[in-house]
This record gives structure tokens, sequence and C-alpha cells, in this order.
């Protein structure tokens, strides 16, 4: 399953988060070699997390295997504030019912194919279910183009933003990807996923227990 981390639940997920930021130095610094991100605590996080943000981490047995953030457009985000160039042809799409996805990340041992229900999968699932039941029409992300197939299997209505530019020696894009119930299912059916997999209210029940006591 994947939870849903706001700052209204954060209380019941202080070492998952803490697990995430420690995952992310692992993937993006230590993996991908993204030495900007480079911190001397090993922990990634940049400008962008703070009380606004949103996480999906998918969590198995206690462990944090993946996770992303979703962030308002209406305030500072990562492409209006480091990678503006990237929608010069239509702009940086901004309104309330339009957030912005990053942070996209799956541990090694967890990575496995898009389909089949796994921890990929899920995560992309997970990202369109919490759009559309926060009301939102569509999120903003900067994706590796190599991704375009997948997005296309999965019925996305996607919008790019400007031209492609390298990053870390990749070519990515930026775009605005539109949400409606047929991505939903599109995804799902391209992911093998069977139905909702977001967790809204709270870890588990030892936490509940904790709280009360």
């Amino acid at each position: 399953m994947i939870h849903l981390v706001t700052a209204e639940n954060r209380h019941l997920y202080q070492k998952e988060m803490q697990d995430q930021f420690r995952v992310r130095h692992e993937i993006y610094v230590e993996e991908r070699g993204w030495d900007a991100l480079r911190r001397p605590d090993r922990l990634e996080h940049d400008a962008f997390d703070t009380d606004d943000a949103a996480y999906l981490l998918a969590i198995e047995n206690d462990r944090v295997v993946g996770g992303s953030r979703f962030t308002p457009t209406t305030k500072p985000h990562l492409l209006s504030e480091v990678f503006p160039h990237m929608a010069e042809v239509k702009g940086i799409p901004r309104a309330p019912d339009i957030m912005e996805w990053t942070r996209m990340y799956v541990i090694k041992e967890a990575r496995g194919t898009m389909q089949g229900n796994g921890t990929l999968g899920q995560l992309w699932s997970g990202a369109i279910e919490y759009c559309l039941t926060e009301g939102l029409s569509a999120f903003t992300f900067i994706f590796e183009v190599w991704h375009f197939t997948r997005m296309h299997e999965c019925r996305w209505k996607l919008r790019p933003l400007g031209l492609p530019a390298i990053i870390e020696n990749n070519m990515w894009l930026a775009a605005l990807v539109e949400i409606d119930e047929e991505v939903l299912h599109g995804t799902r059916r391209f992911c093998g996923v069977p139905g909702p997999v977001l967790v809204r209210h709270g870890i588990a029940a030892r936490d509940r227990i904790r709280l009360a006591s």
C-alpha cells in the first residue's frame, strides 16, 4: 500500500520521513551521482520539502521502499525556481488544482517491472488516485524522456511545456498531465494494480494505540 503523508498526519510517520530522506540520498547522490544534492548528514531534502508538501510513501515491513512528493504550483516549486527554462514554450502552469510531482524513487530491491502490481506501478497509480481524491485537474513534472512509452500505455494526457534538456547526462522534459478517471483506469490497467492503494489516515494500529494511551 502507498501511504499519504501530509502536515496533518506527519507525526505518525516521523521515522518513515527520516528514512525517505536517507533513501533519496542513497538513490540520487550515491547511485545516480547527483553530487549537487550531496549532504554531510546523508539526508536528501531541499527547499520544497515543506509543510505544504504531500508525500506518497511505499512502506513494506516497516521499511520505506519507494516514494514521491507533491508540492503546490501556487508557491515556489522545482519547476518555477530551478528549471523554469524547461517551460519556456507553454509557460509554468500555476493553479490551486495543479500540483507538481517530483522525487519519484524506488530502492533497487523493489524495482522489478513497472507492471504486475509492483512498487513502481503502485506509486504511479497512487499518484493519480491522490490527484483525483484531492480534486486536482492536473500535475506538472519533469521526467526522463524514455518514460514516454509507459505514459502512452497508461493513457496519460500529457502536454509538453518546453523543449527537452540535458540534466545529469540524460534527456528530460517538463510536462503537464491532465487527470481524470480514464487516466486512473489506464494507469491501473497497465501497472496491474487492481484497485485503490492509498492509506490516508495513519500508518498502523500501533500508532493509534500509542497516541490514545
